[in-house]
Formats: structure tokens, C-alpha cells, sequence
């Protein structure tokens, strides 16, 4: 089977070589860019499976290598970012990230993180259902696209699954724990956040009446009357 490509942007040399050492001992074969411009030259040349993506960058920031490149094709992005602020994530997912690791992070859990992405990527290529349909959201899993009142809306894949996940779950009340079990693959319960930031993107694309909060609980997918 062929290696997995993972291209590492990263402009701090020793947290950049941690990460791939790391990487390439799980069996990938891993590049390295330093700053914004070399990162899209790399990813058009290497066409990697998946990036992991610093926020600070030389050249340009990583929110525009992500614009950049998931211009290009879809490709699964794990975005580094310093900072717990939800402003960046919530960019950084508008862009195209699927996932985020606030620094400083264990090289474990960004393998475990890059891992889940990647059998997202898998399951995506097995067979799936007919379209469904919302209202006016169509939500086709063979093209994954998604339109509303027949224009196509742009989601990262993060946001696609999770939607897919709450369609075929309709008014059923799913606690954060569960989607992060199901969707994102973390076993854990942590990092509740990322729902919620996903939830909220999901809202401001589709219509802020598609999913209801249950305070305390989680969140479901209510039908039209």
C-alpha cells in the first residue's frame, strides 16, 4: 500500500522536526515547509493527503494557506494555532481546517488526530445513501456536496459529517461526547468546544434554525414542519 503524504507547515525547526519524526514513525511519509508561500508551492507539487498547519507564519499567515490550497482540492487540515481563541478557530474552520490543536500539544495526540481525520477521508469513499433532504438542503453523501435551495454551499469535511451525522438522526437530542465519539473519533469526551464551533458554522451556512441547542445535553437536526 502507498504511504499516506502529510505535508508539515510549520516555522519553528525543532517543533516542525518533532512533528514529523513522529509522523514518519507512524508509517507516513512526511514533508516539511516553513513559511506561507513555500507551504503552497509543496502542497501543489507533493499533493499530500493531509496538512498539518501552523497559524503564525512567514511570507503569509496559515488561514491563507488553507484558503489557498482547499481552492486547489479538499484536503484534510489540522491547524496549529498558539492561542485558545475561538475568533481564530472559528476563521480557521471558515476557511477550510477540519480540526485544531491548541499548542503547547503531545506529539500523541496530534498522531491520534491525524489518524481520525484520514479514516474520515476512507469512509467518505465507501458506498452511501441517496441524497437527503431538509427543506431546501440537499445533502448529497456520493458527491459530498451539499445545496441550499440549489446552490452549492462550501463545508469543510468536519462540517459535512457532522451534518451527515444529525441528518440521519433527525430530532434525536446527541450529547457533545457522542458526536466527538462518532464524528470526530475522540474517545475521550474532551474538547467539547470543537462541537460547538462546528454547530456554529454549520448555522451561519445553512440557516441558524437547522439544529437546536438542548442546554446541558447536545444539540439535534429538527425537520420542517
Amino acid at each position: 500500500m502507498t504511504q499516506r503524504r502529510v505535508l508539515v507547515v510549520e516555522d519553528e525547526r525543532t517543533i516542525a522536526e518533532s512533528i514529523a519524526a513522529r509522523l514518519r514513525a507512524e508509517g507516513f511519509t512526511v514533508e516539511i515547509a516553513a513559511d506561507g508561500p513555500s507551504a503552497v508551492a509543496q502542497f501543489h507539487a507533493g499533493q499530500p493527503d493531509l496538512v498539518v498547519l501552523d497559524v503564525m507564519l512567514p511570507g503569509f499567515d496559515g488561514l491563507e494557506v488553507c484558503r489557498r490550497i482547499q481552492t486547489d482540492r479538499p484536503v484534510p487540515v489540522l491547524m496549529l494555532t498558539a492561542r485558545d481563541d475561538e475568533t481564530d478557530l472559528l476563521v480557521g474552520l471558515a476557511v477550510g481546517a477540519d480540526d485544531y490543536l491548541t499548542k503547547p500539544f503531545s506529539m500523541r495526540e496530534l498522531a491520534a488526530r491525524v489518524h481520525v481525520l484520514l479514516r474520515r477521508v476512507d469512509r467518505a469513499a465507501a458506498p452511501v445513501p441517496p441524497a437527503i433532504r431538509i427543506g431546501d438542503i440537499e445533502i448529497s453523501e456520493a458527491e459530498r456536496r451539499v445545496r441550499l435551495g440549489g446552490a452549492d454551499v462550501h463545508l469543510t469535511p468536519t462540517e459535512f459529517d457532522l451534518l451527515v451525522h444529525l441528518a440521519g438522526r433527525p430530532r434525536t437530542v446527541l450529547p457533545r461526547e457522542r458526536l466527538l465519539a462518532e464524528v470526530w473519533g475522540w474517545a475521550d469526551g474532551s474538547g467539547t468546544r470543537t462541537v460547538d464551533s462546528h454547530i456554529k458554522a454549520l448555522r451561519r451556512k445553512l440557516g441558524a434554525d437547522l439544529i437546536r441547542t438542548v442546554h446541558g445535553v447536545g444539540y439535534a437536526l429538527d425537520l420542517p414542519a
